[in-house]
């Protein structure tokens, strides 16, 4: 069974930094894509970043490009996503997901990954 479980958020003045943490249980995530995804209260889910399966490889949104980064620590089965430069329109829920398959191709649609962490709220005050 694939679980996720997603740490780190909070409360955040504008301009500080947070890390999310995702500790992935159920399979190595040496052998899938995990991404994070942020959800603003009344508005659909949204990519942030991705990162291959074989970690060379990290996609984000544009919103978050130069002050986001997606990274993994394979030996504690965990994704990370270190953001700076923190925003108030960064306010969200933060997901971290996987896909199905170690195949599956990249996408910014959400239902291309099968599995969802519960979220971690994150708030940034102006």
């Amino acid at each position: 069974q694939v679980q996720l479980v997603e740490s780190g958020g909070g409360l955040v003045q504008a301009g500080g930094s947070l890390r999310l943490s995702c500790l992935v249980s159920g399979r190595t995530v040496t052998n899938y894509r995990m991404g994070w995804f942020r959800q603003a209260s009344g508005n659909e889910r949204k990519f942030v970043a991705t990162i291959s399966s074989s970690g060379t490889t990290t996609i984000y949104g544009d919103s978050v490009k130069g002050r986001f980064t997606i990274s993994r620590d394979n030996a504690e089965n965990t994704v990370y996503l270190q953001m700076n430069s923190l925003k108030p329109e960064d306010t969200g829920v933060y997901y971290c997901a996987t896909v199905a398959d170690w195949n599956t191709p990249f996408s910014y649609s959400p239902t291309a990954y099968r599995y969802w962490g519960q979220g971690t709220q994150v708030t940034v005050s102006s």
